[in-house]
């Protein structure tokens, strides 16, 4: 009887044994599938992406520059590399798209072949497309104060959106007045080279009335304008 009362007991502390070593290895393996998905979850976040999207473009601003609004390096294909742009004024244009996802989609389409220096969203983020001393194709038939082919000689600014329908936002016309103040300084470009594509594109027929080219309109005069208005402040704040 005793025997067996030891065995029943032997019996029972196995069992116990074999279950708590089963439940552990369970938790291990949960542990496991636990890390493992953790350990995906953030490679996937931290994955970086496969193209030079975010590659740092030098915008040539000032080192002490504190800049409001968020820059993202968005590289465009378009451009001459043989050639030097000089920087000599500026063309604002409007992307008149409906997202800056297909305004960057069109800027950087190595088939359209346009392009421009900077994309600036509604809530002000800068897409910086390439430096200000790099030629790109933004103007197209042009003459800005008498001189023809502004691709050579300007930057060029795409704000999102589409002034005919909807103004300028107050971030947009910050931000940009905040991307051009060090290259005002910097280059010495005057507040009369300042213009829309608009303008530059009716110069150039005006100069040569027989040849046909887009009539389309970029910044509208009440949005040039009011963006002008409030370029001139901040840069006479700056000069006092």
């Amino acid at each position: 009887m005793i025997r067996k009362l030891i065995v029943i007991g032997n019996l029972f502390f196995f069992i116990v044994f074999v279950a708590s070593a089963c439940q552990k290895q369970e938790k291990k393996c949960d542990d496991e599938k636990t890390l493992h998905s953790a350990s995906n979850t953030k490679e996937s976040v931290i994955q970086p992406p496969s193209n030079n999207t975010y590659q740092k473009i030098d915008t040539l601003s000032p080192k002490t520059l504190i800049n409001l609004y968020k820059e993202i390096s968005y590289p465009t294909p378009n451009i001459d590399a043989s050639k030097k742009n000089t920087v000599e004024g500026v063309i604002l244009h409007h992307t008149a798209e409906p997202t800056v996802e297909r305004s960057l989609e069109i800027l950087t389409s190595s088939t359209r072949k346009v392009g421009t220096h900077v994309v600036i969203d509604t809530d002000g983020t800068r897409y910086i497309m390439c430096r200000p001393d790099v030629v790109t194709y933004h103007a197209g038939f042009s003459v800005l104060n008498g001189k023809e082919g502004c691709n050579y000689f300007t930057v060029g600014i795409e704000f999102q959106g589409n002034t005919i329908e909807e103004p300028l936002t107050e971030d947009q016309i910050n931000s940009a007045i905040e991307y051009l103040l060090p290259l005002i300084a910097k280059y010495k470009i005057k507040l009369n080279a300042i213009v829309t594509h608009e303008m530059v594109r009716n110069a150039y027929k005006k100069k040569y009335p027989q040849k046909r080219c887009s009539g389309k309109v970029d910044i509208t005069q009440t949005e040039y304008t009011r963006f002008m208005k409030a370029l001139k402040q901040k840069v006479n704040e700056k000069t006092k």
